[in-house]
């Protein structure tokens, strides 16, 4: 007996987040969110119902590893001026 594996494509897993969830993961308020989604600065939100909008969980969590990755290259940046100040 021979056992068929069916292919299926793989369905990317995501969640939608709620704007207190959005706030929790940021450490922003709603203001700021909108003011930077105003900018073009912040993942935009998706229409859930009429009136219903929610986040991609992997859009957000992406935008905090751009500010880390963003605030580390900031301190090597500084790192490496100030030794190449003191020599």
């Amino acid at each position: 007996m021979q056992l068929v594996s069916e292919t299926r494509p793989q369905v990317r897993r995501d969640r939608l987040l709620r704007l207190p969830d959005v706030e929790a993961a940021t450490g922003l308020r709603k203001s700021t969110i909108y003011l930077l989604i105003k900018r073009g600065e912040f993942p935009r939100c998706v229409q859930v119902t009429p009136r219903c909008v929610a986040w991609p969980e992997s859009a957000v969590l992406q935008w905090v590893q751009d500010r880390i990755a963003q605030a580390e290259g900031v301190a090597q940046a500084r790192t490496a001026q100030a030794s190449g100040v003191q020599q």
